[in-house]
């Protein structure tokens, strides 16, 4: 009974062949370079990963800010139509004649005037608190009148700058104090949306 030796594949020899004649030095360039081709390429993926998480955390804050400025320009802009009607129980209630203060009618008109304001207030506007007596400040308070008898005089009225609506935009450099509150002013996040209308003395 034979026996068959079985050959080596062509390629297989040849690339056996080829390993043994290989200079071992040259084999391990071949290795070193191989693996530093790799961890470049390692390299630059992490680099374009960094790249695109930064980018997503900046578009994250971007939408962030945007959501915000957008909320912010829905508060005021209910606030500006809400101040009105808030004007108006205002302007109510200061005329209700004194017999007539305890009044269902006049307890109930107080309480939506109230609940109004609650409303304003929870979207974190505040109101703008000003008395009688209080130094005037033109970044806070608009001045529709001046009360006292330089203001009837020609030489005053030439001192003063009327604007356009109508309010005292600058008087003489002297101080002023609040003689009366016409109209409550509002803040929106340190922001003034309306200024509180007085007339000063």
């Amino acid at each position: 009974m034979t026996h068959k030796t079985k050959r080596k594949p062509i390629d297989t020899e040849e690339q056996e062949e080829k390993m043994e004649n290989q200079d071992p030095i040259e084999s391990t360039e071949e290795k070193i370079k191989e693996k530093s081709e790799w961890q470049i390429k390692a390299e630059e993926y992490l680099v374009d990963l960094k790249r695109t998480q930064a980018d997503f955390e900046n578009y994250k804050k971007r939408q962030g800010e945007a959501q915000k400025d957008l909320r912010g320009m829905l508060i005021e802009k209910l606030v500006l139509d809400i101040v009105p009607v808030l004007d108006n129980f205002r302007s109510a209630t200061m005329h209700v004649p004194p017999e007539q203060k305890s009044s269902p009618w006049v307890v109930g008109i107080q309480y939506i005037e109230k609940q109004l304001e609650d409303v304003v207030k929870q979207n974190g506007v505040e109101v703008i608190e000003v008395k009688e007596g209080d130094t005037f400040d033109p970044s806070i308070h608009e001045a529709l009148e001046m009360k006292n008898e330089e203001a009837k005089s020609p030489e005053f009225a030439e001192e003063k700058e009327i604007s356009e609506e109508g309010s005292i935009k600058e008087a003489k450099n002297e101080e002023h104090k609040i003689a009366k509150v016409l109209q409550n002013g509002f803040r929106l996040g340190g922001k003034v949306i309306r200024p509180a209308k007085v007339i000063i003395k």
